[in-house]
């Protein structure tokens, strides 16, 4: 297997996520989203349909996120943890919102194809 190709395709799926979310591309997002994801927020953690609805819905709109350092460790060939440092402005509630946060990405490979398994956000103490 070709790690390096393989990080970069896997850091370019994150980016599209990002942007996915931002744009409530909820198809694209489905896709990606393996059915048995979890998402864990600051204050909730939910199941794909979950995430999906906040989403949709518009109670958390990802507006943009600054990411600032990404690692991309793999565990075998089907697993991989991303790792991103990022500030995200997020409309939540009606209220924008900024906060850093490393983001925790596992994603999985099935029939070829790499699926989002877990998205977790840990807010920093930092700015």
């Amino acid at each position: 297997m070709n790690n390096g190709k393989s990080e970069q395709e896997l850091i370019s799926l994150s980016n599209e996520k990002w942007r996915w979310m931002s744009e409530c591309k909820i198809d694209s997002l489905n896709s990606l989203f393996h059915e048995k994801a979890v998402f864990v927020h600051m204050g909730a953690t939910m199941s794909k349909e979950q995430e999906l609805d906040v989403i949709r819905s518009g109670r958390i709109h990802y507006k943009d996120v600054d990411i600032q350092e990404v690692s991309v460790p793999f565990i075998g060939e089907t697993t991989v943890i991303l790792l991103s440092k990022i500030r995200l402005v997020a409309v939540v509630g009606g209220n924008e919102v900024t906060n850093p946060f490393v983001v925790t990405e596992v994603y999985v490979k099935q029939n070829d194809t790499w699926m989002l398994a877990s998205l977790s956000f840990t807010r920093l103490l930092t700015p």
